[in-house]
């Protein structure tokens, strides 16, 4: 007997979720796929104490395993490095070269939760590990808002929200120019969206 293409698109999911250590959350789960089109993280670094330099990345794509009655969650969400685009062609290259990304080493960033918490129902930080240019270290995203609703685009339920945090980028081993007066510290914005996939039994 085969499973049908949903269900073992779900086996394959829950399989990566497991060899997470994530397989316990799952057990009455709501499954969640990214939706690229609305998520996106954004960067933003003091460039020498003169004006501030912005960024994002694209076309990021994971999983949300989203529980409210259990205050619970997770998210797994790989970013392409080489989707970063400033609106200028040339300082896109040098931030892609081995001077800061190395997206030729690096192609893709991830993060994984680890544990999501929760005031009163509500959605307050997302704790995770950030693996970024070969390093994994913690990060917590703070949640300026987090929603679900019934998108008339997905024609699905969809929860998702916005996150900060600011990280040091040294501790990932990117430090070109901070001994010249370019900061380490990089402020990140995410917008995510994630649409409940059709087969969650």
């Amino acid at each position: 007997m085969t499973l049908s293409t949903k269900k073992l698109k779900r086996a394959i999911a829950i399989t990566a979720i497991s060899s997470l250590g994530m397989l316990s959350v799952l057990a009455h789960s709501a499954m969640y796929e990214i939706d690229p089109n609305h998520t996106a993280a954004r960067f933003s670094v003091d460039h020498f104490g003169t004006s501030t330099n912005a960024g994002g990345f694209y076309g990021l794509t994971g999983i949300i395993d989203y529980q409210p009655e259990d205050e619970q969650g997770f998210v797994g969400i790989t970013i392409p490095m080489g989707s970063l685009s400033t609106g200028l062609k040339a300082f896109d290259t040098h931030l892609k070269s081995a001077d800061f990304f190395d997206v030729a080493k690096y192609p893709t960033a991830y993060f994984k939760s680890t544990e999501w918490q929760f005031d009163d129902g509500e959605v307050q930080t997302v704790k995770g590990d950030l693996t970024l240019h070969g390093q994994t270290h913690p990060v917590t995203l703070n949640a300026t808002q987090f929603n679900c609703y019934d998108s008339p685009v997905l024609e699905t339920k969809v929860c998702g929200g916005d996150f900060e945090t600011t990280i040091d980028r040294t501790q990932w081993g990117i430090t070109t120019y901070t001994d010249g007066g370019m900061m380490k510290d990089i402020k990140l914005v995410i917008q995510v969206e994630a649409g409940l996939k059709e087969d969650n039994s």
